[in-house]
């Protein structure tokens, strides 16, 4: 019997998304001049999201039970390793493909001979509103997106939106090829450093202008799930980043200025933690270390917190898997 090898494997990791994860497989099948198969790893939902991937009958369905909780990116990973596409295509379990939009990336793929490519996205609020997040016309001129530019995008407090936004399609077997997978340490920012370590190794990451991806808001406090733990993770997983990567030039300035925003936003949360618990002493002692979180102050705080919740790629992730303070979810 010959294997199928169909070109796209879509992975979905599933927390307690049962609402949604209909809509969002349904997405995927629906995917015009390309066969997919859609692969949900279920992590160990306490609803009955597993119940209704299981009833699923179409056969390009396929359901991961993990037995226990490994977080999106273990998630994302096992489906991975189970994935028999040429191309994985990461959808979250409450957003939805547009009909050509894998058609689009790949044959964008085709036409540039990358590895990867990423697409604009709709962003639709809560009450149903879309907007696209990136001008077309910019993303046009853009064309690749090289790791300078992509770390540079991703530097904490300089925008809200940022290219860790977008949602990437990878050749499989460059990711096979190079040992890529998501770091299962991070439960915010995993996308970020998969995508800035298939660049590090050498991708051409192409740009396909139109929105193919819809962006759902949901409500979550910020407050509730952004933690000094999360930007911890990312401390450490960056400094894993350059010592595997010897970075030069302008890629080496991004991620020296990407480091110090994080050593701020990490000094910017005990700050406001020290406040919250009205430690004075803790607050001077933090604000000596680092007086450039104390600019952040001039802001009202929940603005500010919520300015660097935007600035961390996935925070929405965290936002619906992350219920209170639960911290194990994915």
């Amino acid at each position: 019997m010959i294997a199928w090898t169909p070109d796209v494997t879509v992975v979905v990791a599933a927390y307690n998304s049962s609402e949604t994860i209909q809509r969002a497989i349904d997405s995927a099948l629906a995917q015009v001049n390309v066969t997919v198969e859609v692969i949900v790893a279920d992590d160990c939902s306490s609803d009955d999201t597993r119940g209704r991937v299981a009833a699923i009958t179409d056969p390009r369905v396929r359901l991961i039970a993990l037995e226990s909780n490994l977080g999106p990116g273990g998630a994302r990973n096992a489906a991975i390793d189970a994935a028999r596409g040429r191309w994985i295509a990461v959808l979250d379990s409450d957003d939805v493909f547009k009909p050509m939009r894998l058609f689009r990336m790949i044959e964008r793929a085709e036409q540039e001979k990358a590895e990867i490519v990423v697409d604009n996205l709709d962003v639709i609020d809560m009450n149903g509103d879309s907007r696209t997040m990136f001008l077309e016309e910019a993303l046009v001129h853009i064309g690749h997106i090289d790791l300078a530019t992509f770390i540079g995008s991703n530097i904490l407090f300089r925008s809200q939106h940022n290219y860790g936004y977008m949602k990437p399609i990878f050749l499989r077997s460059f990711l096979n090829d190079k040992d890529l997978r998501f770091d299962e340490s991070l439960r915010i920012g995993e996308d970020y450093l998969l995508l800035a370590s298939a660049l590090a190794e050498g991708a051409i990451c192409a740009v396909e202008p139109t929105a193919g991806y819809a962006y759902y808001i949901r409500e979550g406090s910020i407050s509730r799930v952004l933690r000094l733990h999360h930007v911890d993770a990312m401390m450490t997983a960056d400094a894993g980043f350059m010592a595997r990567y010897n970075l030069h030039d302008k890629a080496l300035a991004a991620q020296t200025a990407r480091t110090r925003s994080l050593k701020e936003a990490q000094a910017f949360i005990m700050l406001i933690d020290g406040l919250k618990a009205r430690s004075l002493s803790s607050v001077v002692k933090v604000a000596m270390a680092n007086p450039l979180a104390l600019r952040h102050l001039k802001m009202p705080i929940a603005a500010r917190f919520r300015r660097l919740a935007e600035s961390l790629w996935k925070t929405r992730t965290a936002q619906r898997a992350i219920p209170s303070d639960r911290t194990t979810g994915s």
